[in-house]
């Protein structure tokens, strides 16, 4: 692939979009290969997946205004139905996967941060959705993921108004769980750059999501997606059903054969004591 990677670390996958030159732009080839990125994710090994933009500058500045400018209403169309197919593979994907935000986040690069479970940046991101500045709509799920991950009145002043905002803010309004700063010693220096942090912090959060029973930790994440689509009467069904398909897997047998364990083995070390 020419504009995306894939590395595997331990068991976290991460994928980067490499494009720097153009601030790593969605295009229709980017799309295409981000694609094949996901469906090569050998889901028998990895249990996180690390989404990421090449350099420090930007993570995704956008859709490719370029090959837009001239496209027609059905080619426009077609355009936004093969990112938000894209972007729902992610949100839809098996596996957790964390979006480290560095630099630009903005149009199709805000949206497809939105399409994952998580969202960590660095001090330096800004966030945005500048569609209506270039007289179109978000294409790529704008309009329906931020209403849903904000609130509507946020993510409408945000769409209507076409402002960009800086990390804290979107830390303060929900949009992202985490801002990763550059580590500095005491005379000012740079040590450890923003970039680096982020990767660090997101692939620590990664590792922890990856040492946990991956069958429980699938269920969850679809039990929280699908049970978002849905009434509460409906959504706890589909709870009950996934809780009840972690019972008999060797994860469950073995996690709570090791709680009790650990329970008796500290009840044991208290008897001693409470006899005295």
């Amino acid at each position: 692939m020419e504009f995306v990677t894939y590395e595997v670390k331990d068991r976290v996958g991460i994928i980067t979009i490499s494009r720097e030159k153009a601030l790593n732009a969605l295009n229709s080839q980017v799309l295409d290969e981000l694609g094949e990125a996901f469906d090569a994710v050998d889901l028998n090994e990895i249990r996180c997946i690390v989404l990421t933009g090449a350099g420090e500058k930007s993570f995704v500045a956008g859709a490719d205004i370029g090959e837009m400018s001239s496209l027609t209403k059905a080619e426009g169309e077609a355009f936004g139905k093969k990112g938000n197919d894209l972007f729902r593979k992610i949100e839809t994907f098996p596996i957790p996967v964390i979006a480290a935000v560095n630099g630009f986040a903005l149009g199709g690069g805000c949206e497809i941060s939105m399409s994952c479970d998580i969202r960590i940046c660095s001090e330096n991101a800004v966030f945005g959705q500048p569609e209506v500045g270039l007289g179109i709509t978000p294409g790529f799920g704008g309009t329906q993921r931020l209403a849903r991950l904000v609130s509507p009145g946020m993510a409408k002043q945000l769409i209507y108004t076409a402002r960009n905002i800086k990390a804290d803010e979107a830390y303060r309004i929900g949009l992202v769980n985490k801002v990763v700063k550059a580590e500095v010693n005491e005379a000012g220096e740079v040590t450890v750059s923003a970039k680096d942090a982020l990767m660090a912090e997101a692939l620590k959060m990664a590792a922890g999501i990856a040492s946990n029973a991956p069958i429980a930790v699938r269920n969850c994440k679809k039990a929280i997606n699908d049970g978002l689509a849905v009434d509460m009467d409906k959504a706890i069904v589909i709870e009950e059903k996934l809780f009840g398909d972690c019972f008999e897997t060797e994860d469950q047998k073995a996690g709570m054969a090791n709680f009790l364990e650990k329970d008796k083995e500290k009840k044991l070390k208290v008897v001693p004591f409470a006899n005295k």
